[in-house]
């Protein structure tokens, strides 16, 4: 017999469907607590983090760099400016890849190489998140333009306005004034990141270098709200940047242009000093190079042609070239010997051409000694010696005074130092004594040595710069100032003493220092009539002058000459002829400008270099 059909359990199936759904509603509210303590830990707890990176993706701080002070010459003409540019910029962290961007780049406007490595040096080292860095400075509006079409294409790319510096006169100031370069990996190292974010270059050499904290500035900043692309959609906040102080210096830029265009194109150096304050009138050395080259990257070819030149324009011969003094220095070795009492103003010598050591068969011979007149200025004293510049005079006196005494006292003259205020990259030069050469050469000192430094030659060095001081002070009769280009800032006059102190000459006999300067002022004036000569200069620069002026010439030598054998300049090399100078200040009573200038393998002294030296005073006390 058949089993009964078994009904549906009702009860055990209604139970079954409730435990699910008490289970079901159990996971249910189990996750949405989960989900809620998620949303409570994300947004009550960890809300100030998250704002804060929130913050960080759309809002940034952009500097703002400082415009850098201008530099005025003395008569408020100005020498180095700030005018405004179009730089390309990227910013790293919104540039999707740097490479395939600067390729796209290169393929719309030119970019160099060395503009490249820049820019990575620049983007690698210390900076700022977010912060633009240059690849390409001063944009045509052509080069504008096709960026502009195109930087849908370039994200971090930007075109910014910025100050850029420039130097108005170009060449004729820069060894004067220096200049600023751009900030490579090197500086980074060294340099504040926040004072210089933003900034794109740093003075490198000069005044632009020495005086670099007042010219810089203090940077500003603003801050941004940007969206996803990095476009900023508004500014947050602003603080405006401190400009740079403005610097006058005592350089005037019209006496600058006269002596370059004396020089004629010639290699050389003119210094000019006003002996009441110590004021650098004229820092020129020639020939020059336009430092706005360097502003924006100077390419190789062209630094190759600066830096591989015979004539090295960027070498700066005023301050850093040193060269023989030639008798320049023979007034400075008479003011020794009269204060040292070797000799009194009335020592006479019978000069026959030559001059001869004790013991020794070598003859010194005069300037003026040729074989067909091998005589020389027959009687002379000391005011002679100088004007007509006797070197058997200056000869004997050395021998007389030593080594030692000679170098005691042309250190009070500032010699074998660099007494600048502001001029760090100044040469010392060479001031030789006994103790020096057996030192760097490991020899004695002997006596022919120091009649060599008689009449500035052998192992002693000067740079211009030293010469032009020297005659400074003895200009100011002994009274010292230190030679200086800055004169005041916008908000300061310049005071102090400098890097190391300087004294005074002691206390020397007037009468010493008024026979020297007379002698001088018989140098460029008709001579003393006793003796019936004109100085040396008189036939260059003497006639029709309508001041008092004290002068020296100099002609240093630049290859020996052997005994018996005459300097013939025109069958040697133009760059192994003698150098040419001429020192001088004026009016003789109340100075108010001295100088020194030098031209390199320019022949004589008073020939070639003493007429720049009187266009030069003319124009400053004349015009």
């Amino acid at each position: 017999m058949a089993e009964p059909l078994t009904l549906k359990d009702h009860s055990t199936e209604r139970q079954i469907f409730i435990d699910r759904v008490v289970i079901g509603f159990g996971l249910l509210l189990a996750l949405t607590a989960i989900l809620v303590a998620r949303m409570f830990y994300l947004q009550i707890i960890q809300h100030g983090v998250y704002t804060t990176l929130s913050d960080k993706n759309r809002i940034h701080i952009q500097s703002l760099p400082p415009k850098r002070g201008l530099i005025y010459d003395r008569n408020k003409r100005l020498i180095a400016d700030n005018v405004p540019a179009k730089i390309l910029t990227i910013v790293k962290e919104r540039a999707v890849n740097i490479d395939a961007t600067i390729t796209r780049i290169r393929a719309i406007i030119p970019i160099t190489d060395n503009q490249i490595r820049a820019f990575r040096k620049r983007m690698d080292g210390q900076r700022r998140p977010f912060e633009s860095v240059p690849l390409r400075l001063k944009l045509t509006e052509e080069e504008i333009a096709r960026i502009s079409v195109n930087l849908y294409d370039l994200p971090g790319v930007e075109v910014e306005a910025r100050l850029v510096r420039h130097y108005p006169m170009g060449a004729f100031m820069s060894h004067a004034v220096g200049s600023v370069r751009r900030i490579n990996a090197e500086d980074l190292q060294r340099l504040d990141q926040i004072a210089y974010s933003g900034t794109d270059h740093i003075g490198k050499i000069g005044v632009e270098k020495y005086y670099e904290k007042l010219l810089l500035g203090k940077v500003g900043y603003r801050r941004v709200e940007s969206n996803a692309r990095g476009k900023v959609m508004q500014e947050l906040d602003k603080k405006l940047p401190v400009p740079g102080i403005n610097l006058t210096l005592h350089v005037d830029s019209r006496l600058q242009a006269v002596a370059i265009d004396a020089l004629a194109g010639r290699r050389g150096a003119v210094v000019a000093i006003e002996p009441s304050t110590g004021g650098i009138l004229v820092l020129v050395s020639n020939p020059s190079y336009d430092p706005n080259l360097f502003i924006s990257g100077i390419d190789r070819k062209t630094y190759s042609e600066l830096r591989d030149s015979i004539d090295v324009p960027l070498f700066n011969r005023a301050l850093q070239g040193q060269y023989e003094p030639g008798s320049t220095l023979k007034p400075f070795l008479a003011l020794a010997a009269l204060e040292n009492q070797v000799i009194n103003a009335d020592y006479t010598i019978q000069d026959p051409g030559w001059f001869k050591l004790s013991n020794n068969e070598r003859l010194y011979r005069d300037w003026n000694w040729t074989k067909n007149s091998p005589g020389g200025h027959g009687s002379v004293n000391l005011q002679k010696a100088i004007y007509r510049s006797c070197n058997v005079y200056f000869y004997q006196l050395a021998v007389r005074m030593g080594i030692d005494t000679i170098s005691e006292y042309f250190k009070l003259f500032g010699f074998g130092r660099n007494t600048g205020l502001d001029l760090p990259e100044a040469r010392n030069g060479l001031l030789p004594s006994r103790e020096w050469k057996l030192k760097a050469r490991g020899e004695a000192w002997f006596p022919g040595d120091t009649v060599n430094i008689g009449i500035g030659q052998g192992s002693i060095l000067v740079t211009p710069l030293q010469m032009a001081t020297a005659v400074t002070v003895l200009a100011n009769r002994g009274r010292w100032v230190r030679p200086r280009l800055l004169m005041n800032t916008e908000i300061m006059p310049v005071s102090g003493s400098g890097r190391m102190p300087i004294t005074n000459v002691p206390q020397w006999d007037s009468r010493n220092w008024e026979t020297v300067i007379e002698a001088m002022s018989m140098v460029v004036h008709r001579g003393n009539q006793g003796f019936g000569e004109n100085g040396t200069a008189w036939a260059y620069i003497g006639r029709g002058i309508e001041y008092q002026m004290a002068g020296k010439s100099g002609t240093a030598q630049v290859v020996g000459i052997k005994q018996g054998e005459e300097y013939e300049a025109e069958e040697l090399d133009e760059r192994l002829r003698k150098h040419a100078w001429f020192v001088a200040f004026a009016p003789v009573d109340e100075p108010r400008i001295a100088l020194a200038v030098l031209i390199e393998n320019g022949g004589g002294g008073s020939k070639f270099a003493a007429p720049v030296a009187r266009q030069i005073i003319d124009e400053y006390l004349l015009r």
